[in-house]
């Protein structure tokens, strides 16, 4: 079993831009959307906490009638609501999707749907088919998102069940759903159930019976949102913390029974130990971020569109709170893109993999770039050479095909320690024997006005 605990994790917040990202609105007089899915065509359904999904169609156009309306068997304000929706990897021939809803008793209720056979912009309301419910012991920390693995297996977000500082020690407690990363079988249902057991799934084959098969994961405090990246073949899970430290976590898809330390720890930080396991058992966050920057993730996607080419391959989160929209890369090196107005609460994807965020406050944003594909014909950070590194007394940048512009040096809080400009040659070593030890970024502009970070290590 992987076990990821970086030691450079809690340094690398930075406060500047290496990819220029901003928001342009999209559609909005939403009434508190919380999720956004595509159904490989051009359409977006979006899912509204009140109960409803509602299609907007290609040319932007709202239908009128929503696409579902379960509004009157939903509890809804607060944390609750219509949460999260997936569609059935053959909904082309099946038209089978799974929502995820807090029922009219608060309790987590996971259940199947059908489109309507003659209109494909409409689902039978009526043809609920309950997957799985679990009681809820307090209103928050619900989870609630759904996503198609690419094994074609049902995932499904769990909170650990509320109040602060999981009371019931839920998150651990393998014979509980609570707190976890469920995987399950809607294709082949078997015991009773209207699903089944992935043979492959960590405790399916415990002879305990009241260890719970369904988890894929545990250690979580409310994994909001998560999603697939089927490129790297990995699963990122953005999980809420609790008073101090917000947490992205990044696996491969196969790794299976991983404990992400809840409550032991929020983030890399203990929270509550007692009799928990060894930290070699746990699997720690790939990045994280403090309190002094937001209070409640909001995990996202990594982009792989192709409009953009500056930003493919990060990943994008975003906080409720500060309005901070940010992207960690495939090193752990997280970013803080700027604060936006809104409160964010999910991302989405598109057809063709453009990502979205979506203001619960009834707006839904597409995420842009700062480098349109097919307009630059190189990447300034394959040709950009940073050495030594690590380095104590100099350092020298050599950018191959093009003139150094700028060079300027950043600390971990993103306050400049260094700048130069004008450089105006293609090879400039600078000294950095006045700098203390530790983590820096170097940001390097060509003369054509393109730029990128290299990461510094100081010893």
């Amino acid at each position: 079993m992987k076990k990821i605990l970086p030691a450079l994790v809690a340094f690398l917040f930075s406060f500047f831009s290496v990819a220029q990202v901003d928001i342009e609105l999209f559609k909005d007089g939403f009434s508190d959307p919380l999720n956004l899915q595509h159904v490989n065509d051009d359409r977006l359904f979006v899912v509204e906490q009140g109960g409803r999904i509602k299609i907007i169609q290609g040319d932007g156009t709202i239908n009128p009638m929503p696409f579902l309306d379960i509004s009157t068997i939903i509890s809804t304000g607060n944390e609750r609501g219509l949460l999260g929706l997936a569609f059935h990897p053959d909904y082309a021939n099946n038209g089978y999707f799974y929502v995820n809803y807090t029922n009219s008793n608060g309790d987590t209720q996971v259940s199947r749907f059908s489109v309507d056979p003659g209109n494909p912009d409409v689902a039978d309301d009526n043809s609920e088919l309950p997957i799985i419910g679990y009681a809820q012991p307090f209103p928050n920390h619900n989870g609630g998102n759904l996503a198609f693995g690419p094994d074609g297996y049902l995932y499904i977000s769990s909170g650990d069940g509320g109040s602060g500082g999981d009371p019931g020690n839920r998150a651990q407690n393998i014979f509980e759903l609570l707190g976890k990363l469920l995987r399950i079988d809607v294709d082949n249902p078997s015991g009773g159930n209207n699903y089944g057991i992935p043979a492959d799934n960590p405790f399916a084959g415990n002879p305990d019976p009241g260890i719970k098969k369904e988890i894929w994961a545990y250690g979580l405090r409310n994994p909001w949102r998560f999603s697939f990246d089927l490129t790297d073949n990995n699963l990122w899970i953005a999980d809420v913390g609790q008073g101090n430290w917000e947490e992205i976590n990044r696996v491969n898809v196969s790794e299976a029974g991983l404990n992400y330390g809840w409550r032991c720890y929020e983030g890399t930080h203990p929270f509550n130990t007692q009799d928990c396991p060894q930290q070699s058992e746990l699997t720690f966050p790939i990045a994280e971020y403090s309190h002094s920057n937001g209070c409640s993730i909001s995990g996202g996607y990594v982009y792989r569109g192709s409009i953009y080419s500056d930003i493919v391959g990060l990943y994008f989160f975003a906080d409720y709170c500060s309005g901070l929209i940010g992207t960690v890369d495939s090193a752990g090196n997280l970013i803080d893109r700027g604060d936006f107005p809104g409160n964010w609460v999910s991302f989405g994807e598109d057809v063709n993999k453009e990502l979205y965020i979506i203001d619960i406050g009834g707006s839904i944003y597409k995420i842009k770039g700062g480098v349109i594909a097919g307009t630059e014909d190189f990447s300034l950070g394959n040709l950009l050479n940073m050495l030594p590194n690590p380095a104590s007394e100099n350092v020298s940048f050599t950018l191959k095909n093009n003139i150094i512009q700028t060079i300027s040096l950043y600390d971990i809080r993103g306050r400049i320690v260094f700048s130069e400009k004008n450089i105006l040659t293609n090879n400039k070593t600078i000294s950095i024997s006045n700098l203390n030890s530790g983590v820096y970024f170097a940001k390097i502009t060509s003369e054509k006005g393109q730029a990128t970070v290299k990461k510094l290590i100081i010893q």
